[in-house]
């Protein structure tokens, strides 16, 4: 009787208790920012399905969860997966099976570079990209001369670092037909003593490169491949494509459908009228890994080129004013037909005119509608009266663009103008969140180079002693949310990804120091250890 009542006992006992739940994986263990509205810490998560499943401590979910893979993190920093929210994502990939120019100190190391290059892998035309004529000697644009006796017969085009100009030989103008004579809306061909130096600015280059030969696909898918492998080394796991043409999605689509494409993104396509045309009547595409609801379009063009468009003239030039990329007839047509879809306007905007027109072309686009988080890209140069323009508009801000032009900046606009430019603290005031983002290959993909120039504002060498205009740096917390959670929010995005949160997918990262705490010059030495998308690692 004994014993049918200690058996008729254990077995109550063994009823009540629950069984443990089977996920995929369980961390442990963490130092996690979860970036959520309170910016809480954890320790612990599961994953099912590729999505946390709740967030608590290491010993409940232990007691609550089973799993075959434990991930113990050993007190080490875990994040939500970095969002980059303006990059070029196949040009990364491009720069990083071409000739990287960037850092040169003059066109004779350019040129040194691109022979090497050229010696090793005997290419009928040459394309490369990253130098910046402000760190020459004389700041001043370079010429063709030395290249056109280097490559009489190659077409050679060698890119500025901001996209928005290039150096050309005689081989590649001859197959744009570009002469003295050339003209074109939104573009200018440099000249000395009448003469062209090679050097075309934005619009012009597409007389070139409309007679470029193709790069096939097999280049373009290895290409994108290389990018994403170097993403997920960086601990991002979604990138905002900026300014994708149509074949070039088709790509995408077709890797994502393979397999081979796994990293998120969130595509800007091509604001053309075709574009724009197809998906107005197609619709917003929305898979896990391809997400396409926007059009980007350029108003102006970049600072370092003085393409960007200014009020009034450069203040080391002048003669110039900058250069409109896109009518402002085709922009205010353009926005009214975005406005009554669903679909998003991301408009390229760095000088102050630039921005003022798209400021005003999106206020009346967007009069009565709400939450339609229209951005601009860059807002780099605000005129004092625009920053409160900025409450109904969202700002993507790339921090390493003030740490890269802080040297030459204020030559260009003068001491009073550029009180208004680089100015991330008052934009994120006035809007109330930010996206960061890098723009690369403009900028290195580094989000630790992002992170350190928004709260330090100082070069690697800790210059200048005192920060660049200090009174826009960012806090951490500000910045971390601006590379996760806000640059979630800025694609419609934030149930989704941004923050460690039940319900979301399991994108993130295991870092080897904690950025919130070290000391701010050595954040940009932080390795990622690990990047996991949907719960599954990359690296």
């Amino acid at each position: 009787m004994k014993k049918l009542l200690t058996l008729a006992i254990l077995a109550t006992m063994l009823s009540c208790q629950k069984e443990k739940i089977a996920v995929d994986a369980i961390v442990i263990n963490g130092n996690i920012y979860t970036v959520n509205g309170n910016f809480d810490k954890a320790e612990a998560f599961p994953i099912k399905d590729g999505k946390f499943l709740e967030i608590a401590s290491s010993e409940a979910l232990q007691e609550k969860y089973t799993a075959d893979t434990i991930i113990d993190a050993k007190g080490k920093t875990i994040m939500p997966g970095f969002i980059d929210a303006h990059a070029h994502f196949e040009g990364l990939g491009n720069n990083l099976l071409s000739v990287d120019l960037m850092g040169s100190k003059s066109l004779d190391e350019v040129l040194k570079r691109v022979s090497d290059f050229q010696d090793e892998k005997q290419l009928s035309v040459i394309r490369a990209r990253g130098w910046d004529q402000n760190n020459f000697e004389g700041k001043e644009f370079p010429d063709n001369t030395l290249l056109n006796k280097m490559f009489p017969d190659t077409p050679v085009a060698l890119v500025r670092v901001d996209g928005h100009a290039a150096l050309f030989n005689q081989a590649a103008l001859d197959l744009g037909n570009v002469t003295e004579s050339s003209k074109i809306d939104g573009g200018d061909f440099i000249k000395k003593n009448g003469k062209l130096t090679g050097v075309l600015v934005d619009r012009a280059q597409s007389l070139v490169y409309n007679n470029w030969p193709e790069t096939t696909r097999n280049e373009r898918v290895k290409a994108l491949l290389a990018a994403q492998e170097d993403c997920f080394k960086y601990g991002l796991t979604t990138i905002d494509d900026a300014g994708v043409s149509a074949d070039g999605i088709a790509i995408m689509d077709s890797l994502y459908k393979t397999g081979d494409l796994k990293i998120r993104l969130y595509v800007m396509a091509s604001g053309t009228e075709e574009n724009i045309d197809y998906y107005l009547k197609n619709g917003v595409v929305k898979t896990e890994g391809l997400h396409i609801r926007s059009f980007k379009i350029s108003s102006d063009g970049a600072l370092g080129s003085r393409g960007a468009l200014l009020r009034e003239p450069y203040s080391d030039a002048p003669d110039v004013h900058g250069l409109p990329v896109t009518s402002l007839e085709y922009l205010e047509k353009a926005a009214e037909r975005i406005a009554n879809s669903e679909f998003q306007l991301n408009t390229h905007a760095i000088g102050d005119s630039a921005n003022h027109a798209v400021i005003n072309i999106y206020k009346k686009a967007l009069e009565g509608k709400k939450d339609r988080r229209w951005r601009i890209e860059h807002a780099q140069i605000i005129s004092p009266d625009d920053f409160k323009s900025f409450d109904n508009i969202m700002p993507s801000i790339q921090p390493t663009h003030a740490t890269s032009d802080m040297y030459w900046a204020e030559e260009r606009l003068g001491v009073e103008r550029i009180k208004g430019a680089y100015a991330n603290k008052e934009l994120l005031d006035m809007y109330g969140k930010v996206a960061l983002g890098t723009d690369f290959p403009v900028e290195k993909v580094s989000p630790f180079l992002t992170f350190h120039s928004a709260v330090a504002r100082q070069d690697l060498e800790q210059f200048p002693k005192d920060g660049f205009q200090m009174e826009n740096a960012l806090t951490r917390e500000e910045t971390l949310r601006g590379m996760t959670i806000w640059a979630a929010y800025s694609n419609f995005e934030e149930n989704e990804k941004g923050s460690i949160e039940a319900g979301k997918y399991a994108d993130f990262i295991i870092l080897n120091q904690d950025i919130m705490d070290v000391d701010i010059h050595k954040v940009p030495e932080t390795k990622v250890e690990q990047t996991y998308l949907g719960g599954k690692p990359q690296i």
